[in-house]
């Protein structure tokens, strides 16, 4: 029942070559045009959860800000909330239950030299020591800040490998000397790689003390929001409890009545992706959009040729009919070559698609990936347009009277 019309679609396919392209080429660019922008979308998604929002296992923060996606609440929220400060850590340290630990980080942008070397703009980062259990940053040589570090507001130093290999590239740099605004810091240990994000390195950082920071530079960071309080948890099990905790310690500490907005933000890996899912949720809209503009074309181009294929092929239905074919065979056949049209269109985007994705990948930095259901979809989707488009084609010709069609010239 399948074998007979599709091997006819198929040969009308190779008969009609130039045709047959024309007619898909609005369905090979619809399945190119959704593989891609899904693609891009799956690659972005893993890569900012993995490099971007990755904040550690069972870790949020305690930020002067929620995540703020509009000038309104923005400004409402510089009038609310006050800086965070070490002692609003402290106080967290104190009290919370369901934290395994609990520090502090704070930032600055300073000029680094060492010998005749210097880099411009590194990231400073006062921290405590706790953070070494909290951060992502982990320590290759070396050790991390120490707590005797953090109480004596020691000049020490925690680099990050492209301060090391820029400052101190043929020699060890554990014991050496860096100048912070002329200021000199012992390195005692050095972080592991961490790579880039979109370009950009993330080893040009520099760890020293908070208390050390505070001491040298004065409370009030680059982003005037004072440091990012980092909590961690025993378990993904208690993340959530332990997020209520602390918004209610720090409601507290706020002294806010219960209908108050909270005066601080919690912010973990999540709240980042799901913004992010937010922004680019409207880029995939437009994308479905235009792709489904792309389709509605290619149906209709499908249907103009199946159309003319009906006239051209009238006298042999004719010939079927009076041989026994009856409507529902002849309706079969031309849905079924409908059908494989706008099929190999699709393989053909498919193909195309994955084509330019590894290409892409290839030769840019741009991360890529092609999830199965966006290419399960792009078939299933192509194949209906197919169908959809076909059945008025089919209709007619299955419709046509034996005797009228084997007039037919």
């Amino acid at each position: 029942m399948w074998r007979e019309p599709v091997t006819i679609a198929l040969a009308a396919l190779r008969s009609h070559k130039l045709r047959s392209f024309l007619t898909l080429f609005g369905i090979i660019i619809s399945v190119f045009t959704l593989i891609g922008v899904m693609s891009i979308i799956e690659g972005l998604n893993a890569y900012i959860a993995e490099k971007v929002a990755n904040f550690g296992t069972n870790v949020f923060y305690v930020t002067r800000y929620p995540i703020i996606t509009n000038a309104k609440d923005w400004l409402e929220a510089q009038r609310r909330n006050p800086k965070m400060t070490v002692e609003d850590m402290e106080y967290l340290q104190e009290r919370m239950t369901l934290a395994e630990y609990v520090g502090a980080q704070d930032w600055r942008e300073k000029d680094v030299r060492a010998g005749k070397e210097s880099i411009d703009d590194v990231g400073i980062r006062g921290t405590t020591p706790t953070m070494v259990h909290i951060s992502t940053e982990k320590v290759a040589a070396g050790r991390y800040i120490a707590e005797s570090d953090y109480e004596r507001r020691a000049m020490v130093a925690f680099v990050g490998t492209e301060v090391t290999e820029r400052l101190f590239p043929t020699v060890d740099p554990l014991g050496k000397t860096i100048y912070i605004d002329g200021l000199p810091f012992e390195i005692v240990g050095v972080a592991e790689r961490v790579g880039s994000v979109l370009g950009q390195t993330q080893d040009n950082f520099v760890f020293i003390p908070l208390t050390t920071l505070n001491k040298i530079w004065g409370e009030g960071p680059a982003f005037d929001t004072g440091p990012w309080i980092g909590i961690k948890c025993s378990s993904p099990d208690v993340m959530a409890q332990a997020m209520d905790e602390a918004r209610t310690l720090m409601r507290a500490r706020r002294r806010q009545k219960y209908d108050d907005k909270d005066a601080f933000g919690l912010i973990a890996s999540e709240s980042l992706t799901n913004l992010w899912d937010q922004i680019f949720g409207g880029i995939a809209a437009v994308a479905v959009g235009v792709v489904s503009v792309f389709l509605v074309v290619g149906g209709i181009v499908i249907m103009n040729i199946m159309l003319a294929s009906v006239t051209e092929r009238t006298r042999e239905i004719g010939i079927r009919k009076s041989l026994g074919a009856r409507r529902r065979d002849i309706l079969l056949q031309f849905l079924v070559e409908a059908s494989v049209l706008s099929t190999v269109g699709g393989l053909v985007g498919v193909l195309a698609a994955l084509g330019a994705t590894a290409l892409v990948v290839a030769t840019t930095p741009v991360p890529m990936r092609t999830p199965l259901g966006a290419v399960i979809l792009s078939l299933a989707v192509s194949t209906a347009v197919g169908l959809f488009f076909g059945i008025y084609p089919a209709q007619k010709a299955a419709r046509l009277d034996p005797v009228i069609a084997l007039r037919a010239e």
